[in-house]
């Protein structure tokens, strides 16, 4: 494990972990490793909460909550859909923020222009107006577990959406965030984050990982410097933000590694567990030290 410390930081006592899921708490075959599992559940024997804090919708993570021994309870937590979902883990829901229907037409009416592949999402459903449907979309209903549809943009604009998602090639993705002025004069109205190469995440304005950890914190009566964020890419730079503790992984963006204020390992190498190991299990952690 690496320090990037920038600033001296004092003894911490973290009391929840926020997890990202692809490319943080599974490995690069989508699957939980034994070492990652026995950290996660030593911490919680100490009363640690794990949070899951991903894109996915909470479909997409039921399974890993259930290996986790997470699912199903009043006082464990998760977060979806890039923040705008806050729940309990059987259900009781802090905050879901809607993507209103005015900005989910204006962006597909852009991607369309530009020939880009785009999905909208609500709690169960993956919908897009695109006949010739990405492989990319394709993946992502089969690994969140909803159903994908096809509608007219005008019908889609009718459901409960909750986030939409451009999906395509990496040089087309990378040309819309650094140079497309129509895409970007949008950001008053909208949030947006690259998740991967290939996908850009798009939420209410306001809404992201970070804004909805600050949520539930508040919610537990837990402050920053009680947390620990761990993951890998551009989204999970608003909970390193507000999080005390920030945890990039190995395999993590140039961008998510600047913003930490810790390497770990990558997640084909536990990296999860090497980070709760060290600043949940240890009885003191001085990061200064």
């Amino acid at each position: 494990m690496r320090k990037l410390i920038r600033e001296k930081v004092s003894i911490i006592s973290i009391k929840l972990v926020a997890i990202d899921v692809d490319g943080t708490l599974v490995n690069s075959e989508k699957k939980l490793t034994a070492t990652v599992k026995a950290a996660i559940n030593a911490a919680k024997q100490k009363q640690i909460k794990i949070v899951i804090c991903t894109g996915r919708p909470y479909s997409g993570v039921e399974s890993l909550l259930e290996e986790l021994g997470l699912q199903e309870q009043a006082e464990q937590y998760v977060i979806c859909f890039g923040g705008a979902l806050v729940q309990s883990t059987n259900g009781q829901i802090i905050q879901l923020r809607r993507l209103a229907a005015e900005s989910y037409l204006k962006l597909e009416a852009l991607t369309q222009t530009l020939q880009l592949h785009f999905q909208a999402v609500t709690s169960d459903r993956i919908y897009t107006s695109n006949r010739n449907i990405s492989r990319y979309t394709v993946y992502e209903s089969l690994i969140t577990k909803q159903e994908l549809a096809y509608r007219t943009p005008n019908e889609v604009a009718n459901e409960d959406l909750i986030k939409a998602m451009i999906v395509d090639e990496q040089p087309k993705i990378e040309a819309l965030i650094q140079s497309d002025s129509a895409f970007l004069a949008l950001r008053n109205g909208i949030n947006f984050c690259q998740s991967s190469p290939n996908y850009i995440e798009i939420n209410a304005f306001g809404v992201n990982k970070g804004s909805a950890l600050e949520v539930l914190c508040q919610y537990l009566k837990l402050t920053p410097i009680e947390v620990m964020a761990i993951g890998d890419q551009g989204n999970d730079l608003s909970m390193f933000k507000y999080a005390g503790l920030s945890v990039a992984m190995g395999n993590a963006t140039s961008a998510a590694k600047k913003a930490a204020l810790i390497e770990t390992d990558d997640n084909d190498h536990d990296g999860v567990a090497t980070a709760i190991k060290r600043f949940c299990l240890e009885d003191m952690v001085n990061l200064s030290d």
